[in-house]
């Protein structure tokens, strides 16, 4: 089998302060290994500070911010998790509007660990089968999604994994779901095919 390219796919990485740096790393790695324009978008300009397990880790370069882009730049989402990251986006309107627009355009979201968290504010995970860090399970099933404890969960477009060590399968399946592109669209709670 040939290697999938993403050579003309640009790809968001929504992160903030206290993202979990492998999560981020790894697959932005991958991203640009399969060819993928990849932009980091914050909710401030210059640097984020990851996590690296269990204190501050390296500070990565912002290449934008949420206020100006939208999803209609991009062509897919990854959401890194970290406790920290994830609850400072779903507080923030802008992050909130930036990763609805991606769920409203069905657009490939990959979110790892404590990722799917911001998911939930965007009212797109009802009927979806998704994965998450353990804690967030119940927060996940409140929001109507279904959830199950595997490596990595695929639901129309919408790429799920538990932690760091789920890594190589997230990454795998994440490159797999940008490749296709556009999923199943959400109109008014009906599924169509876009």
């Amino acid at each position: 089998m040939e290697k999938q390219t993403l050579k003309d796919k640009k790809v968001a990485v929504l992160v903030t302060d206290g993202f979990e740096e492998s999560e981020f790393t790894q697959p932005v790695e991958a991203l640009k290994n399969a060819g993928a324009d990849v932009k980091v978008v914050s909710l401030k300009e210059g640097t984020v500070k990851s996590w690296a397990e269990k204190n501050w880790g390296k500070e990565y370069k912002v290449d934008t911010t949420v206020k100006d882009v939208s999803s209609g730049d991009f062509d897919a989402l990854v959401l890194p998790g970290g406790v920290i990251n994830p609850d400072k986006l779903r507080m923030d309107a802008d992050a909130v509007a930036f990763v609805t627009g991606f769920t409203d355009e069905a657009k490939p979201i990959a979110a790892i660990c404590h990722g799917p968290w911001t998911l939930i504010e965007t009212n797109a995970l009802e009927g979806r089968t998704v994965t998450s860090w353990p804690s967030l399970k119940t927060d996940l099933i409140n929001a109507g999604a279904k959830w199950v404890d595997q490596e990595v969960v695929v639901d129309n477009g919408i790429v799920t994994s538990r932690n760091p060590g789920d890594l190589p399968a997230f990454c795998k399946k994440m490159i797999e779901e940008i490749g296709e592109g556009q999923h199943l669209t959400r109109t008014r709670g009906v599924h169509q095919l876009g």
